[in-house]
């Protein structure tokens, strides 16, 4: 009897043995798979910031095919075919991630402009708020600024005022709120304000919009800088040859 006990237990000890060993073997298996999805998504995300919109695609759908659950990819590849048009297949890409992940900040907040850009603003605000409720959230200041945006989209420019002026709270550089803040400080007739806040945008960017040069340019001819009047156009005509701001400028249609 002792020997059938004994045989019994080390049976049992042996099949903990080879579970614990098949449980190790499954999670590694499970976080090698999450690192090719990340890795690929991380590549993805490189190839979408220089332009190379295809290959990001690409890279976007091998991060999925190593995981259809892996979240980031779902957003970063919304976001890629928010750039090329894609307004269906960007719209099920953040669905997907939000599904996956509701708490997703990065998620919900490019859903929320995507919405935002497309005239629903009221269903935008749902997915800035909810970005802005998960303490996890790194760049708050972005989803701050998004909804200072749509605020502005809807007529609201004292809301506007408000998000904006948080999200450099947070962030003093953040971009989008300093360029929104000059345009407003501008139509308020606040030239030398805007001027300062528009200089803040200009220094943080690479490469600024042909929307931020035309406005340097009113500003300066408002405030009687014919030098950096010329200065902004000879960048207007340089980068955005065809853009309307370009022919504006050309026009001399400041007003």
């Amino acid at each position: 009897m002792t020997r059938l006990v004994t045989i019994v237990v080390l049976a049992v000890l042996a099949g903990c043995a080879t579970q614990g060993q098949k449980s190790a073997a499954d999670e590694q298996t499970r976080a090698d798979i999450q690192n090719r999805a990340r890795i690929h998504t991380e590549l993805g995300a490189l190839y979408a910031g220089a332009g190379q919109m295809k290959t990001a695609v690409d890279e976007f759908k091998a991060a999925l095919a190593a995981d259809s659950g892996y979240g980031p990819a779902h957003n970063q590849l919304g976001m890629v075919y928010v750039a090329l048009g894609e307004d269906r297949l960007a719209q099920e890409s953040f669905e997907r991630a939000l599904r996956i992940d509701p708490n997703d900040s990065a998620a919900n907040n490019n859903y929320g402009m995507f919405l935002c850009r497309r005239k629903r603003e009221k269903e935008a605000f749902k997915y800035f708020m909810a970005a802005l409720k998960n303490p996890l959230y790194t760049t708050p200041e972005n989803a701050y600024a998004n909804a200072g945006v749509c605020a502005r989209m809807q007529g609201d420019d004292v809301k506007a005022e408000d998000w904006l002026r948080k999200a450099l709270a947070l962030q003093p550089n953040q971009p989008q709120a300093l360029y929104q803040l000059a345009e407003m400080e501008f139509k308020r007739g606040n030239r030398q304000g805007a001027r300062n806040l528009l200089d803040r945008h200009l220094q943080i960017v690479s490469n600024p919009s042909p929307d931020a040069l035309w406005l340097g340019a009113r500003v300066a001819d408002s405030l009687g800088d014919r030098n950096a009047v010329a200065g902004y156009g000879t960048q207007l005509n340089n980068r955005y040859p065809d853009a309307v701001q370009t022919k504006a400028f050309n026009e001399g249609r400041f007003q």
